[in-house]
């Protein structure tokens, strides 16, 4: 196998270490979503039936609602980089002494000096590649995003229904096994937060945090959200019903 084909491979790769951070914010997102909807429901008293309706149709929307933006942004970057690559392309053609005198000045202002320094500049505007990458990097501070709008996508939908399929497990369960429904909710909670705490020890890693902090942090945010929409559930009840 190739490099091309190897690297070819890793874009579209959704289980690549690239993809931790859409799997983790996916994932956060798509189980305290779900979980507010089945919150709701519970605080609604809401049947069974109506639990697993909302619950999907939060997973499948919302799902792929993250996931489409994930797409645009990712995309958006892309098409950005490649914009000022092309400029800085022209630049190095049509204004070739301004843009070596900056290639000097960025590394003079690194501590090069002397005949040291010209040697720099004059190794990388020998290539016109390196030279716009240089550009790139140390004018613009701008690198390419390697993976692909699309992966991003797939991996960031994928995510949030795996992961936010868990509160609404126990339910799909008592459609099939007789359960004590009353236990539903509470089982759904355990769930949910066991989920979030992989889930927040994964975002622990890939932010660089303390991993416990993190796990708080998730559980927190999810705690809060679920108990809003126990709340506004049980309050619409008690109007409506």
């Amino acid at each position: 196998m190739n490099e091309e084909t190897l690297h070819g491979s890793q874009s579209i790769s959704v289980f690549s270490k690239d993809y931790i951070g859409e799997f983790v914010y996916g994932g956060i997102d798509g189980a305290i979503t779900t979980f507010a909807v089945v919150a709701g429901a519970a605080g609604a008293k809401a049947g069974l039936e109506w639990v697993l309706i909302f619950g999907f149709a939060n997973l499948i929307a919302d799902g792929f609602s993250m996931s489409v933006g994930n797409y645009f942004a990712t995309k958006s970057e892309r098409d950005t980089f490649e914009k000022h690559k092309a400029i800085e392309y022209w630049e190095v053609d049509n204004l070739r002494d301004r843009e070596v005198e900056e290639i000097r000045e960025i590394y003079e202002a690194k501590g090069f000096k002397g005949e040291l320094l010209e040697q720099v500049v004059e190794v990388i505007t020998s290539n016109k590649d390196v030279w716009v990458d240089t550009m790139m990097k140390e004018e613009l501070e701008m690198t390419k995003d390697s993976r692909s709008p699309l992966s991003t996508a797939v991996a960031t939908f994928l995510s949030f229904n795996v992961v936010g399929l868990i509160p609404l497990l126990v339910y799909i369960a008592a459609v099939f096994v007789d359960l004590d429904r009353a236990m539903l909710f509470p089982i759904s909670c355990i769930g949910t937060g066991l989920a979030l705490a992989v889930v927040g020890y994964l975002r622990g890693v890939v932010t660089q945090i303390n991993p416990w902090k993190s796990i708080f942090q998730t559980l927190l945010l999810g705690g809060l959200a679920a108990f809003l929409a126990f709340y506004v559930g049980e309050l619409l009840a008690l109007y409506f019903l």
